[in-house]
């Protein structure tokens, strides 16, 4: 059983890899490699530019909103150390499948600095999650009122509406049975501390306007990809076809969205009256520019590499990231 485990493990991040190539093959295979190759060549590097500065203050919200959490649970997080850890966590995700291993690792930094890891990983989950959330959120609002997508979604609205609610009331079964049976105590705790973080006085007023701005962010790179490549839509245009495609992102079978965030992309640009390689070059050019950003988490791991301990914790955690998976 146990050598069971470890091949399905091992064998976890060889599939994610696959999943992200097979699907981006299967792309090239339907769509034009030649001209998808043509359109990311030739990515301005004065677009490329701004959206890292976007990038940055993408990066310098979620570092501040992450210490927002933490201190809202009662832990010290310096915003230097969280901005640097912030960085390094993008980078992990960036280049490791499943895309929240980053997440764990900043957790696990965090507990081990604060003696308290249960409450540093609550506040990552906390923040990672409603964040997740808000990115869904948003696409569907954005969705529902936007004429551009009026006509596109006017036969679709009933099986949405259903699958929906269906995908809803399966999580929060499978959340009550496995929180009430197993953790009881664990789940009443995070209950707790949602609470604090998110909806408590004088939380939810910071939360919310921060969650929306980095969701803003993640859109507007997307958006300044697609100019950088030379893509002649409008801002809102670009930006409502962002929203879509980032939620496709959060599914976490691929490395870094790759291969799922282009399929996205291709079905958005073609429901909207739009070619297919469009979408795929411009979510390829955005995940490359989101590569570039990330790289100063590098330069993190450089300069604090992973202790023995974090290592063993890190490699616990990711068999447990697979599993799941």
């Amino acid at each position: 059983m146990r050598s069971g485990q470890r091949s399905d493990w091992r064998l976890g991040p060889v599939g994610s890899w696959l999943v992200s190539l097979v699907v981006l093959a299967a792309l090239l295979i339907w769509l034009d490699p030649a001209s998808i190759a043509a359109e990311i060549r030739h990515l301005d590097s004065r677009w490329v530019v701004l959206a890292l500065l976007v990038n940055v203050n993408q990066m310098v919200i979620s570092a501040w909103r992450w210490q927002l959490t933490a201190h809202r649970l009662g832990l010290a997080l310096p915003w230097r150390r969280a901005l640097a850890d912030y960085y390094l966590a993008s980078f992990t995700n960036q280049v490791l499948p499943g895309g929240v291993l980053g997440d764990a690792w900043r957790a696990q930094r965090h507990g081990s600095r604060s003696h308290h890891p249960g409450v540093a990983w609550r506040a990552v989950i906390i923040e990672r999650g409603s964040g997740q959330l808000t990115v869904v959120v948003v696409a569907l609002a954005v969705l529902g009122l936007s004429p551009a997508w009026r006509p596109a979604l006017t036969g679709l609205w009933p099986a949405a509406a259903i699958f929906a609610g269906l995908i809803g009331l399966a999580l929060m079964i499978v959340l009550v049975l496995t929180r009430s049976r197993q953790h009881p105590e664990s789940a009443h705790i995070l209950k707790s501390d949602l609470f604090r973080a998110l909806i408590a006085r004088g939380a939810w007023v910071l939360q919310i306007p921060a969650a929306l701005a980095i969701v803003f962010s993640y859109a507007l790179v997307f958006s300044l990809s697609g100019w950088g490549i030379g893509v002649g839509l409008s801002l809102p245009m670009l930006l409502t076809l962002a929203l879509p495609v980032l939620v496709a992102m959060l599914v976490p079978f691929t490395v870094a969205g790759w291969g799922f965030r282009e399929a996205a992309a291709a079905a958005v640009w073609l429901s909207m009256g739009l070619p297919a390689s469009q979408g795929v070059a411009v979510a390829m050019a955005y995940g490359i520019v989101v590569l570039i950003a990330s790289l100063p988490g590098a330069l993190v791991i450089l300069l604090n590499p992973l202790s023995r301990k974090e290592q063993e914790n890190l490699t616990t955690e990711a068999r447990r990231s697979q599993r799941k998976a």
